[in-house]
């Protein structure tokens, strides 16, 4: 189906690569539960960012997750104060569905992975060093020293 406006339909396509390549990190989820998973992901990540950083993330997206990631979203809360992994898992499991089928870490991984693989790294790298240590751990490793 076509929405007769190139930039929608180049969107959607780009958007569903991005699920399917983040759906693939998180074996065996459905596109789906890749969305919920992404979309849970997002969110934390977003709101423990400043709004510059954030932003500078979020122009990288396909402009449909950039449209997800900004949704619901209060600049003026943010940063979140989660320093530490256990807390900032808590955030993403309370988002996701009671009966979501991964365990929360390894959705992080696997949407932090599917990402990675999918942005920029020198740009991704500036971002992350806004992250405190300990959240930097979730992503791929050649990330998370950066």
């Amino acid at each position: 189906m076509s929405s007769s406006l190139p930039v929608f339909d180049t969107t959607v396509q780009e958007t569903n690569a991005w699920l399917k390549a983040i759906a693939h990190e998180l074996e065996p989820c459905d596109r789906h539960q890749a969305y919920l998973g992404a979309r849970a992901t997002l969110h934390a990540l977003r709101d423990r960012l400043a709004p510059d950083p954030a932003m500078n993330f979020a122009a990288q997206l396909p402009m449909l997750l950039r449209g997800l990631f900004t949704e619901g979203w209060r600049p003026s809360q943010t940063p979140t104060l989660e320093r530490d992994v256990d807390a900032f898992l808590a955030r993403i499991e309370g988002a996701l569905p009671p009966d979501f089928p991964m365990e929360t870490e390894s959705l992080a991984r696997g949407v932090l992975r599917g990402l990675a693989d999918l942005m920029d790294h020198d740009l991704l790298a500036k971002v992350l060093r806004q992250l405190p240590l300990p959240l930097r751990s979730l992503w791929p490793q050649t990330l998370a020293t950066l």
